[in-house]
């Protein structure tokens, strides 16, 4: 399941990361992840991918990409309206927007860890 997420460099068009997950994401109630909270990323001081969703860990790495991705915004301009035989015709000119490219992607392809928190023994 590819996930877009934004990595923000400045001075080029915004370089992009998929998340690679080997699985399936599974909700507890009935609906999609779309705009939903999944889990929290963060990467360690060896510049590890670490995915934390609900109670497991994933441990991941950054692979490159064999061939890049790019993000297009699509945007339809109305350039001028004429009659024909037909009636009304309405010209539309298309143009694409590069929003991002995207060269690598995280990929998390071992088992999650549960999160166990301490608990104290009673002896």
């Amino acid at each position: 399941m590819p996930i877009v997420i934004k990595i923000c460099e400045e001075g080029r068009p915004a370089e992009w990361a998929i998340i690679e997950l080997q699985g399936d994401l599974e909700s507890r109630g009935e609906g999609t992840f779309c705009s939903q909270f999944i889990g929290d990323l963060h990467f360690t001081k060896n510049n590890v991918p670490v995915l934390i969703v609900g109670h497991h860990i994933l441990y991941g790495k950054e692979v490159k990409m064999e061939k890049p991705f790019a993000v297009l915004e699509k945007h339809i301009l109305d350039t001028q309206s004429h009659n024909d035989e037909k009636g009304a015709v309405d010209d539309f000119h298309v143009e694409y927007i590069v929003k991002a490219v995207i060269k690598k992607k995280l990929l998390f392809k071992t088992r999650p860890k549960p999160i166990i928190a301490n608990v104290p023994k009673i002896v």
